[in-house]
C-alpha cells in the first residue's frame, strides 16, 4: 500500500457541533445505503490537511445515543476519503484521579450496548475483524498531543464501559463497573462505532471528555444534569482546541498505519465469492470495496 492523502475524520459528541477555523467549510449531504448520518458533515481543510467533522447526535442534539445511525456515519466518513477518525464524546469517570474536566485517551472498551447494529456484515457476506486493540495508538498519541497542547489534563490509556442509556447508571451498576470489571470511564455512544470504524479499516482513536463521577462517588452522589452542562462548556473549548491541532501532528501525506488499522479486512471475508449477496456487496461499496 502507498502512501496517501490524510483525511480527518472528527466524530463530535455533546457540546461540540463544530470545528473552528476550517478553509472552505460546506456543510456536505453524504447519502448512505446504510441510511442518513446523524447529519450533514462539515467538511473543509486546516492548515493544508482535509478534515470533515461530523456531529454524532445532530445539530441541536436529536439523536439519543440508541438512535445514531452508527452505520451510517462511518460509511459517510469513508465516502468522502477520510483515512483516520477521532471521536470525541463526554464520559463519567470511575476514578478519583481521573476527574471532572479530564480527557482520556481511551485504548480498551468493555461493550454493554444491546439495541444497535453493530456490523456491516452479516447473511451472505460474513466477516470476523479483530478488535483485540480497538483503538489506534498511533492516533491516540497525536490526540494526547493535541489535548494537552490545548490546556487539557490527559490520562493516557483507559477502559471506557459503553452503556446502552439514555438513562444514567444504577449505583450498584455503577460500584460493579468500578470495582469488579475495573473500567475506567463510562459512556453511551462509542460503540459500536469503534467496531465499525475497525471494518471499515479506519484508525480510530477515542477521547473521552470527562463531564462527571457517575454515582460511585460518595461525595458527589448521583449524575446531575446540570452540573454536566457546566463542564461540558469548557471541555468542548478545549476538544475544539484538540480538534484545531491534528492536521499539524498527522500531515497531509499518509503512510500505512503502522497497527495495520487499514488493512482489517485483508483476510476477515469468510463468505466465498459465489455465496455472497449481491445486495449486501453493493452496500458494502465504500466500507469493504478494497477487497471486494
Amino acid at each position: 500500500m502507498s502512501d496517501s492523502s490524510t483525511v480527518i475524520g472528527v466524530i463530535g459528541g455533546s457540546g461540540i457541533y463544530e470545528i473552528d477555523g476550517l478553509d472552505d467549510a460546506t456543510w456536505t449531504t453524504v447519502d448512505s445505503p446504510w441510511g442518513a448520518p446523524s447529519d450533514q458533515i462539515l467538511t473543509g481543510s486546516l492548515n493544508g490537511v482535509k478534515m470533515a467533522f461530523l456531529p454524532r447526535h445532530g445539530r441541536g442534539h436529536v439523536h439519543s445515543p440508541t438512535t445514531v445511525p452508527y452505520r451510517a456515519n462511518i460509511d459517510a466518513l469513508k465516502r468522502l476519503g477520510v483515512t483516520d477518525v477521532f471521536s470525541v464524546s463526554a464520559c463519567g469517570s470511575f476514578r478519583e484521579d481521573m476527574a471532572p474536566g479530564d480527557f482520556v485517551i481511551v485504548d480498551q472498551f468493555i461493550d454493554r450496548t444491546f439495541a444497535r447494529k453493530k456490523s456491516f456484515f452479516g447473511m451472505g457476506c460474513v466477516a470476523h475483524v479483530s478488535v483485540a486493540h480497538p483503538t489506534c495508538a498511533r492516533l491516540g498519541h497525536h490526540a494526547a498531543d493535541a489535548a494537552e497542547a490545548a490546556g487539557a489534563k490527559v490520562h493516557r490509556g483507559g477502559t471506557y464501559l459503553a452503556m446502552e442509556g439514555p438513562q444514567f447508571s444504577t449505583l450498584a451498576e455503577s460500584k460493579m463497573y468500578r470495582e469488579v470489571w475495573g473500567a475506567d470511564v463510562i459512556g453511551m455512544t462509542n460503540m459500536p462505532e469503534a467496531k465499525l470504524a475497525r471494518e471499515a479499516e479506519l484508525c480510530y482513536a477515542s477521547v473521552a471528555m470527562i463531564t462527571d463521577y457517575d454515582s460511585w462517588h460518595p461525595d458527589h452522589g448521583e449524575v446531575d444534569v446540570t452540573e454536566i452542562f457546566k463542564v461540558l462548556t469548557g471541555n468542548a473549548e478545549k476538544g475544539r482546541g484538540l480538534a484545531a491541532g491534528l492536521p499539524t501532528r498527522l500531515g497531509a501525506s499518509r503512510a500505512p498505519c503502522p497497527h495495520g488499522c487499514d488493512r482489517a479486512l485483508e483476510f476477515a471475508i469468510m463468505t466465498q465469492p459465489d455465496n455472497r449477496d449481491p445486495g449486501l456487496v453493493a452496500k458494502l461499496d465504500a466500507v469493504a470495496g478494497r477487497v471486494l
